[in-house]
């Protein structure tokens, strides 16, 4: 194998994945996404290495790097933010590569939205409050299917990962207020969460607009919403004393 897709995680060196650091260490030839990707991963790669930030390519000059790589019998590491599965626009790459008869691999991370629980000090899923996790992102130059609008998932009242969409913050949160979340419902705004420069903002959705005016916040966070950021809840019945399973008997 010649090429590899790395998740670099969220922004800490420390939290890339041993393999995806090992790749790093190894690679020929490391193409990073330069808008995203904490440059101090950079320090992993091996001297000699030649190194492309891929903000300013295209796909076809990523692809014809990666290309003149291998059949110079050169490794490659295709750094990504976070996990590349993610808004990482790696399909069309592995899609181009399958049309070259080149092969890969993918070596998963620690999305940004794993990293923002941790700040956050939060678990997503609790008990009677929600068991699900969305994914998403406000509407942009992207466009987002008409059964994935915010309004539409905000009527499901589950917890809420947004990406790419603090610069739209006021529109986010009349949005989800109009799809169903009540307008005191707890919100969490983290900038670049894992990096020494982290910045959480809290607030509820009627008032977190306001909050994080003048904070300099307009991209590279993570917006939360859910009663997980703030509610009771039941304990888990993993650990109840009652409840037995495989592992342990009632008590």
């Amino acid at each position: 194998m010649q090429v590899y897709f790395i998740g670099a995680g969220p922004g800490d060196p420390e939290l890339i994945t041993v393999k995806g650091q090992k790749l790093l260490q190894q690679a020929d030839v490391i193409i990073y996404a330069g808008s995203l990707v904490n440059p101090a991963l950079l320090g992993y790669a091996k001297q000699g290495a030649a190194i492309y930030n891929s903000a300013g390519m295209t796909l076809d000059e990523v692809i014809a790097v990666m290309k003149e790589a291998v059949a110079n019998q050169k490794k490659v590491a295709r750094v990504h933010t976070g996990d590349p599965s993610i808004y990482g626009a790696i399909q069309e790459q592995m899609d181009e590569l399958d049309k070259l008869d080149i092969r890969y691999e993918v070596v998963p991370g620690v999305s940004s939205f794993l990293a923002t629980a941790a700040a956050l000090k939060c678990e997503y899923t609790l008990p009677d409050v929600s068991q699900t996790v969305i994914i998403t992102r406000q509407e942009g130059r992207t466009p987002v299917p008409e059964k994935e609008k915010l309004a539409s998932l905000a009527s499901h009242n589950a917890t809420m990962c947004i990406f790419l969409s603090v610069h739209m913050l006021d529109s986010v949160t009349a949005e989800l207020i109009r799809g169903g979340y009540p307008a005191d419902t707890p919100i969490a705004v983290v900038q670049k969460a894992s990096w020494p420069e982290q910045k959480i903002i809290r607030g509820t959705l009627s008032t977190i607009g306001e909050t994080i005016k003048n904070q300099g916040i307009d991209r590279t966070a993570m917006i939360v919403v859910g009663k997980c950021l703030d509610t009771d809840y039941s304990l888990s019945r993993l650990y109840a004393p009652e409840f037995g399973h495989m592992y342990r008997d009632a008590k």
